[in-house]
């Protein structure tokens, strides 16, 4: 029960602050943490896209979509291979919940008509294996969607171009080749059928 007296209210209240009062000592951790560096795998890409977003994923057994997270998902290019991936992880957690290249035959679809969702097949990485997967990612608004779509569609346009001028550039390479091998062929019967008289009748006498 408190007192009533203010003399000794004050001397209580002296004491209380005695006790809070700071008395300069020190005391040591008893755990010392260091500073360690995180790495993501991102370091050496450069971000084209960084939108929010929820995923899902189609489950084949049970014939409906699954929820993998909410969060943040990026088009990466490397700097190196120029190749770029498609790479989502859950907001808190940082859990990759699509990790994949953006290939020649990557290829959005809208998704039961809403603007805001889009699906697309992929080989994704985010289990530690190499799977075959259906997405589906819907956005807060369908700008951002069609900001990632077309992004995406442009990306898979681009190396399709890139690998048809490969193929093209092979097959020419190729033809050029049997246009030499042909002309070789030539020479070399022309020279057989160029072969001086005197030779003949030496090779002749020695069989």
């Amino acid at each position: 029960m408190a007192s009533t007296d203010p003399d000794r209210r004050d001397e209580e209240a002296e004491a209380a602050a005695g006790d809070d009062e700071d008395t300069g000592a020190q005391i040591a951790p008893i755990v010392k943490l260091e500073e360690v560096a995180v790495t993501t795998g991102e370091e050496e890409e450069d971000v084209l896209l960084d939108l929010k977003a929820k995923l899902y994923r189609y489950d084949k057994e049970g014939s409906l979509w699954k929820e993998r997270g909410s969060g943040s998902v990026k088009l990466l290019k490397h700097k190196v291979t120029r190749k770029v991936r498609l790479v989502m992880r859950q907001a808190k957690t940082l859990k990759i919940c699509a990790n994949h290249l953006v290939v020649a035959t990557t290829k959005m679809q809208d998704h039961a008509g809403n603007d805001k969702s889009c699906v697309w097949h992929a080989t994704d990485f985010s289990d530690g294996e190499l799977k075959e997967e259906m997405f589906a990612i819907r956005f807060a608004s369908v700008e951002n969607c069609k900001k990632f779509r077309d992004m995406v569609e442009e990306i898979a346009e681009s190396l399709g171009k890139d690998e048809g001028e490969e193929n093209a550039d092979a097959s020419s390479a190729a033809g050029l080749l049997e246009k030499l091998t042909v002309t070789e062929s030539k020479t070399e019967g022309d020279a057989k059928k160029e072969v001086p008289a005197d030779a003949a009748d030496e090779e002749a006498g020695k069989q």
